[in-house]
């Protein structure tokens, strides 16, 4: 059973061997001839000694059948022997019995020779290697010299971050530039497009590696280019609301109206929903007041209207306007509006100034503001369990005399403003706003 398997596995081999094996093809001749063997070994042998690394090679010619015997460096090199002998003119079979050589001086022996060979070549190289490396400092040195110019840039680019930019793609050319000279000069300019393939690989792995940060690079130069707001406007990002500082190349700097540092990454804010409040100096308020039900509401709504309107700090246009907006607990709620110039008045005070010459002036009309909180309160028989006179039902107040309205000059937004230009003026920290730039 045994010698059946070796038998078949030698069968299975044998042939796939004699098929990789380069032998002689054509008809046989039928005479055998002592000296065409004798001349095939002397051509084989002439050959060899031509050829570096068949040196150790024997070579034995019977009936046309060539043995070869001996070591070579490597495989390869044995192999080439059968396409060398088939060539031969008379040649029947070759038996190549050559086998790949440990010796370790023999095995480095050629990889010495062809290291003296590289550096031989190198030395000879180098008068050229320097011509191709000056060439190459010329145009690179060119490239930075000009980037460093500052008109054309400046006057192309519409801040100074995308000038930077510009700079750094123009150092960016002429380093390629550079590079194709350099590589021209010594005949080896295929080495450019290994050099820029392998280059274009990494950069597409960096590419996915800090894709947030590529996000943000991008999102700094569009909201540079096309400025949503100015240094000092007051805006709401992400629900964040305070006064702008500054707008990095990695983020936007807010100024809350608590004096607290708000940074958003620019690519939040490229993103989301910006309100600039600074944009118009018409800004609205507006706030509810509820009056009793047994009030006349037209004259309740048409009092409140007026009283916005004579307040000195209200805009005669857009006009106020107040609604009756619904029925609430225990009152009619109101909806009064009224507009300022929010670069001169303070939007916090003057609604709360509005609210305090409103009450009052419903109140001195006589008509109740009703206190619209629950109280609940268990009470017994008898006198002396009655309810208090606020509990009892509502009735109308005496009226009033008139209030006059008080300053709501804007006075905390000079302090946040003097800040703000604190923090810019810092040399140390660039800005990409600029006051005459493209707005969106």
């Amino acid at each position: 059973m045994i010698r059946a398997l070796i038998l078949l596995l030698c069968l299975s081999v044998g042939p796939a061997f004699a098929q990789t094996t380069t032998q002689p093809q054509g008809t046989i001749a039928v005479e055998d001839s002592a000296s065409q063997d004798a001349a095939i070994a002397m051509r084989i042998r002439g050959i060899l000694n031509e050829l570096d690394g068949y040196q150790g090679i024997t070579v034995t010619v019977s009936s046309g059948i060539v043995t070869l015997r001996g070591t070579t460096i490597d495989t390869p090199q044995a192999a080439r022997l059968n396409d060398i002998v088939s060539r031969i003119a008379g040649v029947v079979a070759i038996e190549n019995e050559v086998a790949e050589t440990t010796d370790l001086v023999a095995r480095l022996n050629p990889a010495v020779d062809r290291f003296r060979t590289r550096l031989s070549q190198g030395v000879a190289l180098l008068p050229l290697a320097a011509v191709a490396l000056f060439a190459f400092a010329i145009v690179f040195i060119a490239g930075i010299l000009l980037a460093r110019m500052r008109r054309p840039l400046d006057r192309i680019a519409p801040n100074a971050f995308i000038a930077n930019i510009y700079r750094q793609i123009l150092r960016m050319v002429f380093f390629v530039s550079g590079l194709v000279i350099a590589l021209d000069i010594l005949g080896a300019t295929a080495l450019l497009g290994t050099i820029l393939g392998a280059a274009g690989i990494v950069g597409l792995a960096i590419g996915f590696a800090v894709r947030d940060t590529v996000e943000n690079f991008i999102a700094s130069i569009m909201l540079s280019i096309r400025q949503p707001f100015r240094p000092n406007d007051i805006v709401e990002i992400e629900g964040d609301v305070g006064k702008v500082i500054r707008l990095t190349s990695r983020a936007t700097i807010l100024l809350s109206f608590d004096g607290n540092h708000i940074r958003i990454p620019n690519a939040t804010v490229f993103k989301s929903r910006i309100v600039n409040y600074s944009t118009n100096e018409e800004r609205r308020y507006d706030f509810q007041i509820g009056v009793a039900s047994d009030g006349d509401l037209e004259q309740v709504r048409d009092l409140a209207e007026q009283v916005v309107a004579d307040l000195p700090f209200s805009l005669k246009d857009p006009a106020p306007m107040t609604w009756i907006d619904r029925i609430g607990d225990g009152a009619i709620i109101l909806v009064v509006t009224g507009w300022i110039d929010q670069r001169k008045t303070s939007l916090a005070r003057a609604k709360g100034e509005a609210i305090r010459m409103v009450k009052s002036a419903i109140e001195a009309e006589g008509i109740e503001v009703p206190d619209t909180t629950y109280r609940i309160q268990l009470l017994g028989g008898g006198e002396e369990n009655a309810p208090p006179p606020a509990m009892r039902k509502a009735q109308l107040v005496p009226k009033q005399q008139p209030i006059a309205a008080e300053d709501v000059e804007d006075t905390s937004q000079a302090s946040l403003d003097r800040l703000v230009e604190a923090e810019r003026n810092d040399p140390e920290t660039p800005d990409l706003l600029t006051d005459d730039g493209l707005t969106e």
